[in-house]
């Protein structure tokens, strides 16, 4: 199932949370520049656990491990771009075994729809594990990048994701140098997710309107909006994209709080939100795709699902 036919049997379309933090909140040590990627090499099983869980709470669709993965950090790992190559792949195949595992379950719901795994391209900023992935500020050229991602797009297409998520995304020149190489792998399709400094101003600096809007042109690009952003921006910013749009608007904020970079620790933040309540308020605004990102947990997913249905 395509996500557009996934979109048009249910009206919406329910993302799942937190991998790495609900990772981490199972005990799982990802103290490390990997990150989530690190339980690849450690700890698979955990991987699987957590996708299963995120399907079984109501997530439609589950986001691979491989959001910090990529040929340079696997390589400091003494991994070789052979290697490298083969775990981002089982990031997309822990991720498909868990839905075959959740599908078979006896609590599965009839009315369910066949899940989709979506291919987790985080930027390149999230590799150096410094913030730089909310900033932007990379000092790379636009080849650099292009060397950085191929390799990525390479090993997720190729173990059979149903479509990437190229996300957590600062900067609108990061996003126009991995959607110049999807035209190697023309079938395709991902959602573009930005992070956002305010309502109106995508992280880099640029507009949010301006953003949205040359993105959202590229025929491979079936939704665009926004993830690990405060839920408090969250309604200003749709208003922003579906003023420049009419392709479906995906969404999938953090819990609130913020990360401390240096400290490498969660600091309290907005009030603690309501993604139940949030949920339909999204949707009424022209979210089509709505789940959660860090600090977000399989009981964040459980209540959007039933808000939306």
């Amino acid at each position: 199932m395509s996500l557009a036919a996934l979109i048009a049997r249910q009206g919406f379309v329910v993302l799942d949370g937190g991998l790495a933090t609900e990772l981490e909140r199972g005990g799982a040590d990802l103290h490390d520049p990997l990150w989530s990627a690190k339980a690849l090499l450690e700890a698979p099983d955990r991987i699987q656990r957590v996708h299963q869980a995120f399907f079984a709470a109501g997530a439609d669709v589950a986001i691979s491990a491989s959001y910090q993965a990529s040929i340079t950090g696997f390589g400091e790992r003494g991994l070789g771009p052979a290697e490298a190559r083969r775990l981002m792949g089982s990031s997309v195949a822990l991720a498909q075994r868990a839905r075959e595992r959740f599908w078979e379950s006896s609590d599965r719901m009839a009315s369910r729809a066949w899940p989709l795994v979506a291919g987790s391209v985080g930027p390149f900023g999230a590799a150096r594990a410094d913030g730089s992935e909310y900033t932007g500020s990379y000092g790379v050229s636009r080849q650099q990048l292009a060397d950085f991602h191929g390799p990525r797009l390479e090993a997720l297409t190729g173990a059979g994701a149903d479509l990437l998520a190229i996300e957590t995304c600062p900067s609108p020149t990061e996003a126009d140098v991995v959607l110049e190489l999807l035209r190697s792998w023309p079938d395709t399709q991902v959602w573009v997710a930005f992070t956002c400094r305010d309502e109106r101003t995508v992280s880099e600096g640029q507009a949010v309107t301006e953003v949205i809007a040359a993105v959202a042109v590229h025929p491979q690009v079936s939704a665009v909006g926004f993830n690990c952003v405060p839920p408090r921006l969250v309604d200003g910013l749709l208003e922003q994209a579906g003023s420049v749009t009419t392709k479906p608007l995906v969404v999938y904020p953090n819990s609130g709080e913020r990360w401390d970079v240096m400290g490498r620790r969660w600091l309290a933040g907005d009030a603690a939100c309501d993604f139940g309540e949030s949920a339909p308020r999204w949707r009424a605004r022209g979210a089509q795709l709505i789940g959660g990102c860090c600090r977000t947990t399989p009981d964040t997913i459980r209540r959007i699902r039933e808000a939306l249905e």
